[in-house]
């Protein structure tokens, strides 16, 4: 699809050609039957220039393509008004770049957004403790809290003050969905006051896409999504919403493992192979519980959450199963990973998730 807008977009500009050959008479053009002067052929040569310019954006996916393109259809279309009588059919293209141009700037504007939200995320963190987390720093931690730390290295590592998770994931946005959705995620989480912000970029089909952003932040929870950057499928706020986002900050601790000694968190022992994490931050409070394998890797995080922020919505059983590990500067964290809501008629995993890069203690939004 992409390769064929490209090619609308390079005929259409090359066509505007035409108005200079003919307004500078470098050749007849029998196509053309209105008389174009010099002035009017410098316009048409200018939206040659203009849309080749912006094709070549578009080609490399620059965030400043929608602008470019924006400015050609404008010329464009004013050109093709006053030679209506042949330039007609241009409003075709013209509009067919209009509307990739507006997605494209809903896009850009989604993305500014984010970047704010993140920046405002990672400041809070005014200092980096300059402090390695030592095996006396476990003492008051449940035994499989404490193998599982230790196992997985970062003990003698510098404590996180926050982290870059950079993600691929199949999605499902409902149970009777059949079809995987294929996105491309950022996750940036904060520690020391806790937060995170999840952006997420899914493809429904080479037409429909949607962006969603999750927020924790002061406690809070939101939830938006956006048909093609540009209209509100979901944009919600709420206790139940806060309690769920709540929980799942806590599944964070899975990338970074120095959050459990988070003096928001308290934990209690199940038995040898789990540990129940409650935290209570800004008057929001949840639980979830860690299940570890003999070798001390978590297997699991479950939590009671509620699934939607709808008045009547209930609490079911979530469940983060974990497939794969793979260590990241030096510290073992899992990178495959399936996400189930346990539904009172059957078990919905709506998420397969792939962790691609992780990084710590860089105050980076870009």
């Amino acid at each position: 699809m992409k390769v064929i807008f490209l090619i609308i977009v390079l005929i259409h500009g090359l066509i505007h050609l035409l108005g200079f050959v003919k307004g500078f008479e470098l050749r007849e053009v029998k196509e053309l039957t209105l008389p174009i002067s010099k002035p009017m052929g410098v316009g048409w040569l200018t939206s040659t220039f203009l849309f080749l310019t912006y094709g070549s954006l578009h080609l490399l996916n620059s965030k400043y393509a929608w602008l470019i393109g924006l400015v050609a259809v404008i010329l464009s279309q004013v050109l093709i008004i006053f030679f209506w009588k042949d330039a007609k059919f241009g409003t075709i293209p013209n509009s067919i770049i209009l509307v990739v141009s507006i997605v494209s700037f809903g896009y850009y504007n989604f993305q500014k957004v984010i970047q704010q939200e993140t920046t405002q995320l990672l400041n809070k963190n005014v200092t980096i403790e300059n402090r390695t987390l030592l095996e006396s720093d476990l003492t008051n931690l449940p035994e499989p809290v404490k193998k599982w730390l230790k196992n997985s290295g970062v003990i003698g590592k510098p404590l996180i003050s926050y982290g870059k998770v950079t993600q691929v994931a199949e999605m499902q946005m409902k149970p009777e969905q059949d079809n995987w959705l294929t996105a491309t995620a950022i996750q940036y989480t904060s520690i020391d006051n806790p937060g995170f912000i999840w952006s997420v970029d899914a493809r429904m089909n080479s037409l429909l896409h949607f962006q969603g952003r999750d927020k924790f932040e002061d406690g809070k929870g939101e939830m938006l999504i956006k048909l093609n950057s540009l209209f509100n499928i979901v944009n919600e706020r709420g206790e139940k919403l806060d309690e769920g986002t709540l929980q799942r900050y806590l599944g964070e601790m899975v990338w970074f493992p120095s959050l459990a000694l988070s003096s928001y968190i308290t934990w209690e022992q199940l038995d040898e192979n789990k540990a129940k994490a409650t935290m209570t931050y800004k008057g929001t409070s949840g639980s979830g519980t860690f299940h570890f394998n003999s070798n001390g890797d978590i297997t699991k995080y479950s939590a009671l959450r509620y699934k939607g922020n709808e008045i009547d919505a209930k609490r079911h059983d979530w469940e983060m199963n974990i497939l794969d590990y793979k260590s990241f500067e030096g510290i073992k964290v899992p990178t495959k990973m399936t996400s189930t809501w346990k539904l009172d008629d059957r078990d919905w995993t709506w998420l397969k998730l792939e962790v691609t890069d992780i990084s710590y203690n860089k105050n980076t939004s870009h």
